[in-house]
């Protein structure tokens, strides 16, 4: 970023002030080709704003810039294209990644806020299945990037342990539970029963009034459906954990639904306190804009509704947390449910509504269809991690059967091949599941870019690298495609941060990979021995950028492979 302030600053310099900085700053951009220079401003806005034609303007302005940091200026056509002084730039990038370590691209743009992170979320008594892995792997990136930024992120996951499923499933295992296969393998029995409650209700649809009238029981405290319920819960929350082990996920809080069971009257009074509440067919509901369907609080039976909970969520939260800013993880599904509840609580005079964000994320398919629990036809993480490590563990002992500590490395890689599938799209999009796309070791995964710097750290070892050492930075051809992705890293935490994206970390560390293992491939990097400890700085910079940019995503950096 600071070369491009520096442009900027010659720039808004050099015409007349009829741009701000920062909107000279937006316009800047990376030409495609790296003999047009590193980087190029157009003129077409200025054009219209002088009434002067873009290329007399690039043509004025490039003669009026100066830098110390710049080699060459010139104009071509309506840009302005800026050259970087190598060396200058190389030695400056170097030195700062080597001085800061893992701290390069960390800044205090968050003040310390508290950002609350609504992520994750799977539903109690039911397996954790792969549709839940984007929420989590998504959410905990955004904590790692936002943490990295300044802001104190709060990692809250919003268990879903309430609701008339838990109904179903009492009357299930009453009816066709067997209480010793359920202890021995809990989550999947009831997994098994919740299936077979839905397909005996298409046959008999009395059921769902006996999965309805259950939950009531549970809802009054009756004490077998609490002990039922109780037990689910405790099962759930100890597989779920072995999961987030494994994943190296943590939380701050699993306060999940039945936690604001005794929060939500509060919410029904404050609503009619402030005059929000209205009557539409004998349901009680607060009418949010001409734009939105009006947000139900209670149904008609009295009964309270998701948007009832998470109004007492955001409240409680609030209050405990301070957040600066409230993110919730969660698909794109729930997009008018967010919408609602947000504009009630600006309706209720809360302006720190207008800081809470939906961070909608496209489904994880099969086939080209949603996962369902309810039909069976879903995908298990647990099992597809274990796949996953299984396949790194097989390639370990084909081509590097004495790497020591053989199953840890393992799981760092299969179970980052899994995460950084995900991470590398655009949250927004759907994902089609595909295990074989997932474990792949070469081309855009997880594996490609831990082996990139497994592969540097074996170099830094050859070569006895010494940090230390006085010697200057060889800046080649072969070596500058590198440093300016360097000198990029915190402009990619930047954009992750702004756009609450961690696939623009993602895509980074993938950038630098193949910047890296191209240079590897044209420069003998050990054989000169006068210029090897220069070289090697570079290596070491490219390692601590790649193990922190795996980092923010979630990620291992093992340093053999």
């Amino acid at each position: 970023m600071k070369y491009i302030n520096l442009f900027a600053q010659e720039l808004y310099a050099a015409c007349d002030e009829k741009l701000g900085k920062e909107e000279i700053v937006q316009r800047i951009e990376k030409p495609k080709h790296e003999e047009l220079g590193d980087y190029a401003f157009p003129c077409f806005d200025l054009a219209r704003m002088k009434r002067e034609t873009p290329k007399r303007i690039a043509a004025n302005i490039a003669s009026r810039i100066h830098s110390a940091h710049f080699e060459k200026v010139e104009a071509v056509g309506p840009y302005i294209n800026v050259f970087l002084k190598k060396e200058t730039v190389a030695y400056e990038v170097v030195r700062k990644i080597l001085q800061e370590g893992n701290h390069y691209g960390t800044s205090n743009l968050g003040k310390g806020g508290a950002v609350t992170i609504d992520l994750s979320s799977p539903n109690i008594a039911k397996p954790f299945s792969m549709g839940h892995l984007r929420s989590t792997v998504i959410g905990n990136a955004l904590a790692l990037i936002l943490e990295k930024s300044g802001y104190r992120p709060v990692r809250i996951n919003h268990l879903g342990d309430w609701g008339t499923q838990f109904g179903k499933l009492i009357t299930a295992y009453r009816k066709w539970g067997n209480e010793a296969q359920v202890r021995q393998n809990t989550i999947k029995e009831l997994l098994a029963l919740y299936i077979k409650f839905h397909e005996e209700a298409d046959l008999t649809p009395s059921l769902l009034d006996d999965g309805r009238k259950a939950f009531k029981s549970l809802e009054e405290g009756d004490p077998d459906a609490v002990a039922l319920w109780k037990w689910f819960r405790e099962e759930s929350l100890q597989e779920f954990n072995r999961i987030y082990q494994l994943m190296g996920i943590t939380f701050d809080s699993t306060n999940g639904e039945a936690f604001y069971n005794d929060k939500m009257q509060c919410v029904v009074e404050l609503l009619e306190e402030k005059e929000l509440l209205t009557e539409s067919q004998g349901a009680m509901v607060v009418e949010v804009d001409d734009h939105l369907p009006p947000c139900l609080i209670k149904k008609k039976d009295g009964a309270t509704l998701y948007a009832t909970r998470d109004l007492a969520a955001a409240l409680y939260r609030y209050e405990t947390y301070g957040f600066n800013q409230a993110l919730y993880v969660v698909g794109n599904e729930q997009s008018l449910h967010f919408k609602q509840v947000f504009k009630v609580l600006k309706k209720m005079g809360y302006e720190w509504a207008d800081q809470m964000h939906h961070i909608t994320f496209g489904m994880m398919l099969k086939d080209g269809k949603k996962m369902s629990t309810r039909k069976g036809k879903v995908v298990l993480l647990e099992e597809v991690l274990k796949e996953a490590i299984a396949l790194a563990k097989e390639n370990i002992n084909t081509k590097n059967p004495l790497l020591k500590n053989k199953q840890i490395i393992a799981e760092q890689i299969g179970v980052g091949a899994v995460m950084f599938h995900d991470l590398k799209n655009d949250r927004r999009n759907d994902i089609d599941f595909s295990l074989e796309d997932m474990l792949r070791v070469e081309g855009e995964t997880g594996p490609y870019v831990q082996y990139t710097n497994a592969r540097a750290c074996s170099i830094l070892r050859k070569g006895q690298f010494q940090s230390e050492k006085n010697s200057s930075i060889i800046v080649d051809k072969e070596a500058w495609p590198i440093i300016t992705r360097l000198n990029e890293f915190p402009m990619a935490v930047d954009r992750a941060v702004k756009e609450y994206d961690p696939s623009q970390v993602a895509k980074y560390v993938l950038d630098l990979s193949r910047s890296f293992n191209k240079y590897y491939g044209q420069t003998r990097i050990l054989d000169d021995k006068t210029h090897m400890n220069a070289r090697l700085k570079l290596v070491s910079a490219v390692s601590i950028v790649l193990t922190e940019g795996l980092r923010l995503l979630g990620l291992h950096a093992p340093e053999e492979m």
